[in-house]
């Protein structure tokens, strides 16, 4: 069969149409990494699909990653990294058209408990138009159109848990016992008793003395 112009150009149409922005992708990959540990580099790379050069990756991180510990590691000639409330951009001079972003991150620490983590991010290229690879797979649902980058990542250690902080221990108070108050009227009186003791006994023997006296004194006299 012979194909005619129409047929040839009819077939690059839809060779184009099969192929165009929604065919390019936005991929990550970490050998080895495994959740709960760092520091891991994760390795990006953007293909293009556009008319002009690619300018700038930006990319929000999964919940457990900080944009303070994500580094540049890796990038094209005077490409940085610029932290943002929600992530990190990487971006500089516009790339060669037809040229893929290749760039990688250095992330302080994976999070624990996790066997995926997406990384939607957006691609810009120096004409100002964008590729929004945002979009998550839901089981069961359609594949997305603008898959977000997604890192396989080998279960670690299982996330940590917040222990309810135990109620405080019961204050004990102890009461004092009461000071065993001491008397010393009774002693003072024992005292005294003792004391007017002898002093009766002392009274009685000198009446008896007295008296025996008497006695003696009026016989003497008698006998004269």
């Amino acid at each position: 069969m012979r194909r005619t112009p129409a047929t040839v150009l009819m077939g690059a149409v839809l060779l184009a149409a099969g192929t165009g922005t929604a065919a390019a992708h936005v991929e990550v990959s970490a050998e080895g990494a495994v959740a709960g540990t760092g520091p891991v580099t994760l390795a990006f790379s953007a293909a293009s699909e556009a008319a002009s050069g690619i300018t700038a990756m930006r990319t929000q991180l999964p919940d457990g990653i900080d944009p303070a510990d994500v580094t540049l590691a890796a990038g094209p000639p005077g490409w940085v990294l610029t932290p943002t409330a929600e992530g990190f951009d990487v971006g500089g001079p516009a790339l060669p058209v037809g040229a893929d972003a290749e760039y990688a991150v250095t992330v302080a620490t994976l999070p624990a408990g996790v066997t995926e983590l997406a990384f939607p991010t957006v691609q810009v290229y120096a004409d100002g138009t964008e590729d929004a690879w945002i979009e998550q797979e839901v089981p069961g649902g359609p594949e997305p159109e603008l898959p977000a980058p997604v890192l396989a990542v080998a279960p670690g250690a299982a996330a940590p848990t917040t222990a309810a902080p135990a109620p405080p221990a019961p204050t004990v108070v102890s009461t004092p016992a009461a000071p065993t108050a001491s008397v010393p009227g009774a002693a003072t009186e024992d005292d005294e008793g003792s004391g007017s003791g002898w002093l009766v006994a002392a009274a009685v023997v000198a009446a008896l003395a007295a008296v025996a006296g008497g006695l003696a004194y009026r016989r003497s006299r008698a006998g004269r």
